[in-house]
């Protein structure tokens, strides 16, 4: 019974419970409850939120908190002119919105609240609708800056500039699918490496409670190697979590630079 109690379930961590009562019913089968996925998005969108109000007081000797929203802004700037051009100052609010939010979004997950009583911490980005939501926003604004800016000359894309017609009937399809592919891919990408993380984590927690109640020569020969890999590992997941964030703004961009450029 024992044994049970201190039983680690590694994908507990990812179940999306209601808050605040479960049955918020819309419609047959459709229920909008209010959840712990919910919470911790919002908390994050005010973050994002409070975390560039505050450096928009434009002070002359700008303060630490200015600097460091100007310095994000001037970074996510400085990449989409790299990768787009001029053009792409006008995605700077969005890339911006978007690196943040995820950003925010992997950081808050690893906060330890767990220490707190009933407050458990959720990371969204585990899950693959919430970064395949952010996904298919991405490849919307793609598809629609294409269409807007190029017409039906945004199909040329499929085919590489001076490709013979004989092999353009065999690339173009292997193209298009390639470019069909790209929101599942961008989620994809995110919630793996969001989700295996905090996986290991918990699977190292699991060691680390078994070898305490184990007595004292196991629980040092498996929890405390358990422990400090577990402090290791949230180390390289706080890496992990701005990397991720990067990598979603970086690919974004991207695919916006086909649409602006059709390179």
């Amino acid at each position: 019974m024992a044994a049970e109690e201190g039983k680690v379930d590694p994908m507990k961590q990812f179940t999306i419970e209601p808050l605040l009562g479960s049955d918020w019913q819309l419609a047959d089968g459709f229920n909008i409850a209010f959840t712990n996925s919910a919470l911790w998005m919002a908390l994050t969108a005010v973050l994002v939120w409070v975390f560039v109000a505050g450096g928009m007081k434009r002070e002359l000797v700008p303060g630490r908190w200015q600097m460091a929203v100007e310095s994000m802004t001037g970074f996510i700037d400085d990449m989409l002119e790299a990768n787009i051009g001029k053009a792409g100052r006008k995605y700077v609010p969005y890339i911006f919105t978007l690196f943040m939010f995820i950003l925010f979004g992997n950081l808050l997950g690893l906060v330890p609240v767990g220490v707190i009583p009933g407050v458990h911490a959720f990371t969204f980005t585990s899950h693959f609708t919430v970064t395949g939501v952010l996904a298919i926003m991405s490849f919307s604004i793609v598809l629609i800056v294409g269409f807007a800016k190029h017409g039906f000359h945004f199909f040329s894309l499929f085919v590489p500039k001076d490709t013979p017609f004989l092999m353009a009937i065999f690339i173009a399809p292997i193209e298009f699918v390639s470019f069909m592919v790209r929101p599942f891919s961008l989620a994809l990408r995110l919630f793996v490496a969001m989700m295996a993380g905090h996986v290991l984590l918990k699977v190292l927690a699991s060691f680390v409670i078994a070898g305490g109640g184990a007595g004292l020569g196991l629980g040092a020969l498996v929890g405390v190697p358990s422990f400090i890999l577990m402090v290791a590992i949230s180390a390289l997941e706080i890496l992990v979590a701005g990397i991720q964030a990067y990598v979603f703004a970086l690919l974004t961009s991207l695919y916006i630079n086909d649409a602006e450029n059709l390179h």
